[in-house]
């Protein structure tokens, strides 16, 4: 099956056959394994295991953290892809998302400060979850409108932990 993928603001295609996916023409032996207890999954790209958890945010959206990697990943099979297109959907304006904590844990380190310019992709905030530090990543270009949170803080999930606001 064939799906368009956005990561970052870049458009990509991936198909995925049995145990192999295809990423812009690559081919690669890919495998998926859930763990039991949690979010967490496995997957094995030609032979390297990485850690993932993937959450559905909206249709075709999903907020996906890879080896504590985070980003917004927009895919949608072809006719998904076709139907926004023939329905204008998708061509509304997207403001950034303000910084959320995707679980409980705690601040280790703020990487910005309010007024700061961010581009998609920069590490943003570094928490502490489960032993393992997590670096929370911009999902779009922005400005930090303010940090709700400092190092050593303990936050819930869903607690804000930075307000953005578009760039100018």
């Amino acid at each position: 099956m064939k799906y368009f993928v956005r990561v970052a603001e870049r458009d990509q295609e991936l198909e995925i056959d049995g145990d192999s996916i295809s990423l812009n023409g690559h081919t690669f032996r890919a495998h998926l394994e859930d763990l039991p207890g949690g979010p967490m999954q496995l997957v094995s790209i030609d032979g390297t295991i990485h850690r993932l958890i993937a959450r559905r945010v909206d249709r075709g959206v999903y907020d996906v953290s890879i080896d504590g990697h985070r980003f917004t990943v927009e895919a949608l099979d072809e006719r998904a892809r076709v139907i926004r297109e023939l329905s204008g959907a998708g061509r509304k304006v997207v403001a950034p998302a303000h910084l959320m904590a995707p679980m409980p844990g705690l601040i280790v380190r703020v990487n910005v400060r309010e007024g700061d310019q961010v581009r998609s992709g920069q590490g943003l905030v570094v928490m502490e979850a489960m032993k393992m530090e997590n670096e929370l990543r911009a999902t779009a270009s922005a400005v930090v409108k303010r940090v709700a949170v400092a190092a050593g803080s303990a936050v819930e999930k869903g607690a804000l932990l930075l307000e953005m606001e578009p760039a100018s």
